[in-house]
C-alpha cells in the first residue's frame, strides 16, 4: 500500500490577493477559514474547521504560508 499525495490546487483567479480568514458562528460557535472578501464580507471557498491541523491542511492545500503572528 502507498502514500496517497494529494495535488496542490492553484488559489482560485477570483481570490487572488485576498486575506484568509477563521470566522465563528455566533450561534453555534462553528468555526470556517476560507478566503475573505472585504468587499462583501464573506468567506469564499470556506471549509469547516475542527482543530488546528484543519486551518494548516487549508494552508497547505492551496501551497500558501501560515503567518504565525
Amino acid at each position: 500500500m502507498g502514500l496517497v499525495k494529494k495535488k496542490k490546487q492553484a488559489v482560485p483567479p477570483e481570490c487572488e490577493g485576498m486575506q484568509i480568514k477563521v470566522m465563528s458562528s455566533t450561534c453555534t460557535g462553528e468555526k470556517t477559514i476560507g478566503f475573505y472578501d472585504r468587499k462583501t464580507r464573506e468567506l469564499k471557498y470556506c471549509e469547516l474547521v475542527e482543530n488546528e491541523n484543519d486551518i494548516r491542511r487549508f494552508y497547505e492545500k492551496y501551497g500558501l504560508q501560515q503567518d504565525d503572528s
